[in-house]
């Protein structure tokens, strides 16, 4: 079980997405910085849109979803109590305390959620039938979905995503500078596959 790392308090938060990691408590489960920047340009959100952040973690993406605009709204779905709890805790630190958070695991969780104008899949995105409700509810009234993948179980499902229904195809790789012995050296973190498509009613 990864360690809670809590928000450092002293954290400069800007108005553009890519709030610093440490802005945010979490247990590790985080979008992080430079892929949620991307991510966020990607889901383009504006006035009066409603976001699903599936799989939320620690609800980074939906938070600056709504730092976004004001009339910005979000709901998260996150099936860990710990993280469903962090998210409101992140959101009223961040100046968001409106967000909603739904406890439980999708696709059942989505049950019943107002039709959002975008979608954002972090997490989950192996479970039955996840991806084609999300795909589905979009053709109601059109809107944007991203979805990220890092292991290969989770690109598959991308992959095959874009072959259906088009869209674009990134691939993130960050490196930060960390310590080699008395030394220094860029530390690769894990590359981020994002699909991102616009689906018409």
């Amino acid at each position: 079980m990864p360690r809670r790392v809590p928000h450092s308090p002293g954290v400069r938060l800007g108005l553009t997405p890519g709030l610093p990691d440490d802005a945010y408590a979490h247990d590790g489960q985080i979008t992080k910085r430079e892929v949620r920047a991307v991510t966020l340009a990607a889901l383009a959100p504006a006035p009066g849109e409603l976001l699903w952040d599936v799989g939320a973690g620690s609800g980074s993406i939906g938070i600056e979803w709504m730092r976004a605009h004001p009339q910005c709204r979000a709901i998260c779905v996150e099936p860990d109590p710990d993280r469903a709890a962090r998210i409101g805790e992140n959101a009223a630190r961040l100046g968001v305390p409106g967000i909603e958070v739904v406890l439980g695991r999708a696709p059942d969780a989505l049950a019943g959620l107002p039709t959002p104008n975008a979608i954002f899949v972090g997490g989950g995105l192996t479970s039955p039938g996840l991806l084609d409700l999300c795909l589905d509810t979009l053709t109601r009234g059109g809107g944007r979905i991203v979805a990220n993948a890092v292991t290969f179980e989770t690109e598959a499902v991308v992959l095959e995503a874009h072959r259906r229904h088009g869209g674009e195809l990134s691939r993130v790789a960050v490196e930060r500078v960390g310590p080699i012995g008395s030394f220094t050296a860029w530390t690769p973190a894990r590359a981020v596959t994002i699909w991102s498509a616009t689906i018409t009613p």
